[in-house]
């Protein structure tokens, strides 16, 4: 029996759960050395402990033997194919999904490399990363790389992209936070958008590649919140609020500046990012292109609405807990996609049953849109015809 049974369900959100040392095989040897000395690196690994308990109780058999069973209560590095290659075909089977977008955990926001200022090393590991994703999900054809592009250096931009369509990724995973030293939109990256709609691939936005809060938010006098996570990065209430910011301004203005319509073929997406923000930030920029339109020529110039703009080439992942039925008849059933979020303990253990629940009464379309058809129209040719 798998979790999904009698319809078919592409999963928009998984992730590899990497140990500390995922990347060294796939690292140019000149730049291993200063990767694991830069300080979100050290304190990502600690003493490493974490890691031989991780794989110490994926080499148990009597523990692997009931993976099947528990295959949506097991979470993080206690889930079956979180970092072995060789087990995410088998869970993929028991999950039932018809293909899985892969993203990593490690590795997300490129561990603060694009900020550093060192752009050897920044394009190095995103590089390292993106080989080692192709190479994991190459073992089944269900499982979709994403691959890191900065957007900090333009010719390094365009090879890193260059090489990774070529290496086998199936979606291109940029940052919503703005580079240094100029916009999102600006002309000089045009190349990697040209690149990403000849080869028919979406440029993807994804949790951990933006601004996050103030710290200075928690400076309240007040006892420390327990973390979500359980763990010491006080992830709350409070530092949930401001996830999507970057997204929301980064695409407004790529919408704004003329990027979505100079490549209409273009399909993007912002995956566990939630979507309550959705229908208020569409009417915003709808209402900020009609204040503006008078002063601003690029306004004037969009081919629609920029909510209907975003209809046509954005899409969407709602976490399990938001209110998709009523995000979806106030944005559109062309917008919103399911995700499990595999392995993460965010995904919650039943996400198709809460989904379920939030879409009663939406029609089928707009369902048979969120699960299956909103995903494929994203993907292209970055999921096999055969899957589609």
């Amino acid at each position: 029996m798998t979790y999904v049974e009698g319809r078919k369900v592409h999963d928009a959100d998984s992730h590899l759960m990497e140990m500390g040392d995922c990347l060294d095989p796939y690292f140019e040897a000149k730049l291993l050395t200063r990767f694991h000395d830069f300080p979100l690196v050290r304190k990502k690994i600690g003493d490493g402990q974490w890691m031989e308990k991780a794989r110490e109780k994926q080499a148990d058999e009597t523990f692997r033997s009931g993976f099947s069973s528990d295959i949506m209560l097991r979470k993080n590095y206690d889930a079956h194919g979180a970092f072995l290659v060789a087990d995410r075909p088998a869970a993929l089977d028991s999950l039932g999904f018809a293909s899985q977008l892969v993203f990593t955990t490690f590795c997300l926001g490129n561990i603060g490399l694009d900020q550093s200022g060192d752009m050897e090393l920044c394009y190095g590991a995103a590089e390292a990363h993106n080989r080692m994703m192709t190479d994991f999900c190459s073992s089944d054809r269900r499982l979709l790389a994403t691959a890191y592009v900065p957007l900090e250096d333009f010719d390094r931009t365009e090879a890193t992209a260059k090489a990774a369509i070529a290496s086998g990724a199936k979606a291109l995973l940029i940052p919503s936070i703005c580079p240094k030293a100029h916009g999102p939109s600006h002309v000089a990256l045009d190349p990697l958008w040209a690149m990403a709609q000849e080869a028919g691939l979406p440029i993807l936005f994804h949790v951990g590649g933006e601004e996050k809060l103030n710290p200075v938010y928690k400076e309240n006098g007040l006892p420390p919140v327990p973390d979500f996570h359980g763990g010491d990065d006080n992830f709350t209430s409070v530092s949930y609020m401001p996830i999507p910011n970057s997204a929301m301004q980064t695409l407004a203005t790529l919408i704004f500046d003329g990027v979505f319509d100079r490549f209409p073929a273009l399909k993007w997406g912002a995956i566990e990012l939630g979507a309550s923000w959705l229908p208020g930030w569409m009417r915003a920029m709808d209402s900020a292109a009609h204040a503006f339109t008078r002063n601003e020529e690029r306004l004037r110039k969009l081919s629609a609405k920029p909510s209907e703009i975003v209809k046509r080439q954005l899409r969407v992942t709602p976490y399990p807990h938001e209110d998709v039925g009523w995000i979806v008849a106030n944005a559109g059933e062309e917008v919103c996609l399911f995700s499990s979020d595999y392995p993460h303990v965010e995904g919650g253990r039943n996400p198709l049953k809460r989904f379920d629940t939030s879409l009663e009464g939406s029609p089928q379309k707009a369902i048979d849109g969120f699960y299956a058809d909103n995903f494929v129209d994203m993907m292209g040719n970055g999921l096999p015809s055969e899957l589609q």
